[in-house]
């Protein structure tokens, strides 16, 4: 899975699970990684997103 805004792989877990968030928008699930998590409010994630 890729991340939806910076476009790199997020990265998973042994058990195939994503380390970052995944988001619920218009639908559809968009994943967003841990760095951009980080770097951005949610409100400017979600910004970007729609």
């Amino acid at each position: 899975m890729k991340c939806e805004i910076c476009g790199k792989g997020i990265q998973e877990t042994f058990l195939k699970k994503p380390l970052g968030t995944i988001l619920k928008v218009k639908g559809k699930k968009k994943g967003i990684c841990m760095n951009c998590q980080k770097a951005l409010s949610m409100d400017e994630i979600k910004e970007k997103l729609t």
